[in-house]
C-alpha cells in the first residue's frame, strides 16, 4: 500500500499529495475526488525482479453531487508460480520431483473512498476504509483494516495544499496458519522453523504534506510544481531522522502542452546508505515520466530510477485512465 499508482505520479516521484484531482486520487488523497466531474476509471501495471512480481491496480470514482463523490480501488501485488519443495524428499530419503506444487503469495489492498466539499470555499476532506488481504499458498493468510483521511485546500491564485493522514488507526492485520503444514517443516533445519511466527502484524500511521502551485503560459504551455514531505513515526536511513520522526521530501514537476502532451520529473527517497567501510552515502530515485490526453483517454509512462541512483524496486511503469465525460 506504500508502492503508489498511476504513472503519472509516479513520474512525479509521488509529489501528488495538494494537487491529485482524479481517480487516482482515491490513494494519493481522497479529498482530491470532488473534482471529478464524471465517472472515471484507471488501470496500471508494472513488473518487479523482471517479471518474477506483478503490480496491478484498478480504481473507479464517480460523484455523487456537485458536493461530494466516491472511489473504489483495488491493489495487487503477488508472486506467482512458486516452486513449493516442502515434500521434495520423501521419508525413506528419496528426491521425488513429482511431489514439487506451485503456489502464489499475493497481497490485496480493497480502499473506499469518499469525498466532500466543506462550506469553505476550496477546502474539501475525504476518508478512505482498507481491507487488506494477504495470502502466502495454503501456509497462511490474513485480514486487515484500516483507515486513512485526508484535506485540500486550493486558493484562488494557484496555490493548493494537501495532508493525507495514512493508516490513522494504527492498520491491524491479524494473520492464521496451516498448522498441519507448519508441523512437516518444523525442525527440517536445525535452528530453524521451531516456532509459529506473530499472528498479529501492524502499520504505524504516516503523514504526506505537499504544496503545489501551477502556472499558465501564453495559453497553451502549463507548469505544475510540487514539493511533498513524507514523515514516518519511527527512526529510519531518510534524509532528516530522529528518534521520533523521519521525514522524506519529494519534488515534482509536470509540464503540459494544451492540456494534451506532458512531460513530468521527479526527485525522491533520498536515503542515507551505510556503505561497507561504515561511511553514509546520500541515495536518491529520480524521476521522469510523459503522457498524453485525447477524447478522455490518457495514457501514462514513468521511468523511475534514471541512471540507477538508487536500489529502485522497479522503474517501467504504464498506466491508462478513462474520463466517461468525453463519450457522451
Amino acid at each position: 500500500m506504500n508502492i503508489g499508482v498511476d504513472a503519472a505520479a509516479l513520474g512525479m516521484s509521488n509529489a501528488v499529495t495538494a494537487s491529485s484531482n482524479d481517480v487516482n486520487a482515491g490513494y494519493w488523497n481522497p479529498a482530491g475526488l470532488v473534482n471529478v466531474e464524471d465517472k472515471q476509471l484507471a488501470l496500471m501495471h508494472s513488473s518487479y525482479f523482471a517479471n518474477i512480481a506483478n503490480y496491478d491496480y484498478a480504481a473507479f470514482a464517480m460523484p455523487l453531487d456537485d458536493r461530494s463523490a466516491i472511489g473504489l480501488s483495488l491493489i495487487r501485488f503477488a508472486v506467482d508460480d512458486i516452486l513449493d519443495t516442502t515434500q521434495l524428499i520423501d521419508d525413506q530419503g528419496n528426491v521425488n520431483y513429482d511431489r514439487i506444487r506451485l503456489f502464489s503469495t499475493a497481497d490485496y489492498g480493497l480502499t473506499f473512498s469518499y469525498a466532500r466539499k466543506l462550506p469553505l470555499q476550496g477546502l474539501n476532506y475525504g476518508v478512505n476504509a482498507k481491507v487488506i488481504r494477504r495470502i502466502i499458498g495454503d501456509f497462511a493468510n490474513s485480514w486487515g483494516f484500516g483507515l486513512d483521511a485526508a484535506i485540500q485546500f486550493e486558493t484562488g491564485n494557484n496555490w493548493k495544499f494537501g495532508l493525507m493522514a495514512r493508516d490513522i488507526t494504527t492498520t491491524f492485520n491479524s494473520w492464521s496458519y496451516n498448522e498441519d503444514a507448519f508441523a512437516r517443516i518444523q525442525g527440517a533445519i536445525e535452528g530453524q522453523n521451531q516456532e509459529l511466527p506473530e499472528a498479529s502484524e501492524i502499520t504505524i500511521p504516516k503523514l504526506q504534506l505537499g504544496v503545489s502551485k501551477s502556472y499558465n503560459f501564453n495559453y497553451d504551455y502549463a507548469l505544475r510544481a510540487e514539493i511533498d514531505l513524507n514523515v514516518r513515526f519511527e527512526q529510519n536511513n531518510d534524509l532528516i531522522s530522529t528518534s521520533s520522526a523521519s521525514i522524506n521530501p519529494a519534488l515534482g514537476f509536470e509540464f503540459g502542452y494544451i492540456d494534451m502532451i506532458y512531460l513530468r520529473a521527479g526527485l525522491g527517497n533520498f536515503q542515507h546508505e551505510l556503505q561497507i567501510d561504515n561511511s553514509e552515502n546520500l541515495s536518491f530515485q529520480p524521476s521522469f515520466g510523459v503522457g498524453f490526453k485525447y477524447n478522455g483517454i490518457q495514457i501514462d509512462y514513468a521511468f523511475t530510477d534514471i541512471g540507477d541512483q538508487s536500489i529502485a524496486l522497479y522503474s517501467n511503469v504504464f498506466s491508462v485512465k478513462l474520463d466517461f465525460s468525453a463519450f457522451r
